[in-house]
């Protein structure tokens, strides 16, 4: 991902910023708790290989309990605090999630979910959202994704318009715990670029309206 052009270099070229901005935080979530996940594998490669200037931290999922409005009233539970105190420092997000019966994982729906509070006004809302999904299966858990994308609009997310990031036969491209397969290290850092110039324009329109 070395080739990865950032963002500064679009705010170099249309408002004369030099590389003073901070660098760009990357928050993954995966959409699996398996200990050998695929998708936690991909998210740990991003982070290990990501070019200097950004970095991606992964936010454990197994601690979020079941969404319930009672406790969102009466005490907020510190895992969904953690949850949305990321959400809310990062820049933006990559959710990386596996299919299950033609849909997202329940786990990440409930973790969506708690993240989306308050509606319309929540950590989500204008945060850009990278969506990959990945499955054994020859179809790269392309069914996931639409799911995926209705509840981040419903959010405000900002999803990035890439084509869809979607990885077959996961299990033949990940060895010991790591994504090796160049082809899709590839189109994830082509993914992860768009990504990472959403950000840089965000900013820069920041510094426009300033």
């Amino acid at each position: 991902m070395n080739d990865t052009v950032w963002y500064y270099k679009i705010l170099e070229k249309e408002n004369g910023v030099k590389k003073s901005a901070a660098p760009i935080s990357l928050l993954g979530i995966s959409g699996s708790l398996r200990r050998d996940s695929y998708c936690t594998a991909i998210l740990r490669t991003l982070g290990e290989t990501i070019a200097p200037g950004a970095t991606l931290e992964i936010f454990d999922l197994s601690s979020i309990p079941s969404y319930n409005e009672d406790d969102e009233r009466d005490r907020l539970p510190h895992a969904v605090l953690a949850l949305r105190q990321a959400l809310e420092k990062c820049d933006g997000v990559v959710l990386a999630s596996p299919e299950f019966n033609h849909g997202m994982p329940g786990v990440l729906k409930n973790a969506l979910d708690w993240a989306s509070r308050p509606a319309y006004k929540s950590s989500f809302a204008g945060k850009p959202t990278l969506v990959v999904t990945a499955s054994p299966a020859f179809t790269g858990g392309v069914r996931a994704q639409s799911q995926i994308a209705d509840t981040l609009a419903a959010m405000l997310a900002h999803v990035v318009a890439v084509p869809q990031v979607v990885i077959a036969s996961v299990h033949e491209k990940v060895v010991d715990g790591r994504m090796t397969d160049p082809a899709s290290l590839q189109y994830l850092a082509a993914a992860i670029n768009v990504l990472a110039n959403v950000i840089g324009l965000q900013r820069l329109a920041r510094l426009t309206v300033a």
